[in-house]
């Protein structure tokens, strides 16, 4: 359900990195929202040298962007307290101070979305919506958090 997007250069997105931003976004999400960590989906994108700019100016510091598109619905705390959640766990993942960490949260309707074929729930229905599967969907669905 939720998709975040990580941008950086190529030297900041390591392997090790990756997965533990990964894995830190993706319980920042789930503890933060109460949404299954199955939900969540970390999608990382390299920014070649000269390729970003600031101000007019490339950028040239190691910065991690982190575009997270998730349902609406949630009181404007939760956003806060998620958005600066990702910004301390993803700066810790990525060993970078939180100052190189900037994260954009937009939020669309559930209505608008659909994962696993099906029109997404509204933030809080995720468990009639998951029973709602055949059990086989069901069990693939929630092994695609078994690592987090």
């Amino acid at each position: 359900m939720p998709t975040y997007t990580c941008q950086a250069a190529p030297a900041l997105l390591t392997s090790s990195r990756r997965t533990a931003l990964a894995r830190a976004i993706t319980m920042a999400h789930a503890e933060v929202t109460g949404a299954p960590a199955y939900f969540a989906q970390v999608i990382f994108q390299e920014v070649a040298d000269g390729s970003h700019f600031i101000g007019g100016a490339p950028l040239t510091d190691d910065h991690l962007f982190v575009y997270g598109r998730i349902r609406a619905g949630r009181p404007a705390q939760m956003r806060r307290a998620l958005i600066e959640r990702l910004v301390a766990d993803v700066a810790a993942a990525a060993a970078v101070p939180p100052f190189s960490v900037w994260v954009y949260l937009l939020e669309l309707p559930a209505s608008a979305m659909a994962e696993f074929g099906r029109v997404l729930p509204e933030p809080g229905d995720e468990a009639a919506w998951a029973a709602s599967f055949p059990e086989d969907e069901r069990e693939r669905m929630t092994s695609l958090a078994q690592g987090t």
